[in-house]
């Protein structure tokens, strides 16, 4: 693979929330997995949540046995979530704020001021192999608690960005910019994602030290009306138009 390609991860969350609201096992998000990976997709993403919302435990397990691309395990910081990456040792595993009344993750983890809680678990996922990555917001002080924790990645949070338009959406864009140059200065590979759709995504995939997007929410509602492989083909070429 060209190092210098912007890898995009699918995150399949929302299949699995359309199979929940039935509560059969269809559709699939292990399939969704699959053709995602035959569409282009670099890695699989899924967030194992608290109350179980939409990915199981028998999803990552089957995710962990069937991928041939990396899987990355979003989930929040809790000894039940530890002991599940630690079991199945995916490829990467980013860390991410969770709260049971919110609808999806509303922003970043704070972790400058979590340092004391974090670090078992970062060090832990780190001895265990697992690529370590903190879902965080824009901001050099929280890059910087990053580094001292001493994981590798770093995922921004696009979903401001997504959500505002005109000038307030440029200057978060600036923002997350600025956080990228920053956080890459240090060291970190650098990630983004959240929110982020046909429209929104060009400007983040320019930013040049940016490694890897992840997108699954916006991916999901347009398979509804042209199918996974072609959502996800289009925002690829989106991805690559934006690089080249």
């Amino acid at each position: 693979m060209n190092k210098s390609r912007l890898r995009l991860g699918v995150n399949i969350d929302h299949v699995a929330t359309i199979r929940n609201a039935r509560g059969i096992r269809h559709p699939d998000p292990v399939r969704a997995a699959g053709l995602a990976v035959l569409a282009g997709a670099d890695g699989i993403t899924a967030h194992l949540r608290e109350d179980r919302r939409h990915i199981s435990d028998e999803d990552i397990a089957t995710l962990s046995d069937v991928l041939s691309v990396p899987l990355n395990l979003e989930m929040a910081a809790t000894e039940e979530m530890l002991e599940i990456a630690l079991r199945h040792k995916p490829h990467a595993v980013c860390l991410v704020p969770e709260k049971r009344q919110e609808l999806t993750t509303e922003g970043g983890l704070d972790v400058a001021g979590q340092f004391d809680r974090l670090k078992p678990y970062v060090d832990a996922l780190n001895k265990a192999g697992c690529r370590v990555s903190l879902f965080i917001d824009p901001d050099e002080a929280q890059l910087d608690a990053a580094v001292a924790l001493g994981a590798p990645v770093t995922e921004l949070h696009t979903g401001a960005y997504c959500e505002l338009s005109g000038e307030p959406q440029q200057e978060e864009l600036a923002r997350i910019r600025k956080a990228t140059a920053y956080g890459a200065g240090k060291g970190l590979e650098m990630h983004a994602g959240h929110g982020l759709s046909y429209e929104t995504v060009k400007p983040i995939a320019a930013i040049p030290e940016l490694m890897e997007l992840n997108i699954g929410h916006f991916l999901v509602g347009e398979a509804i009306f042209h199918g996974l492989e072609v959502s996800i083909k289009e925002m690829r070429r989106l991805m690559d138009e934006a690089r080249a």
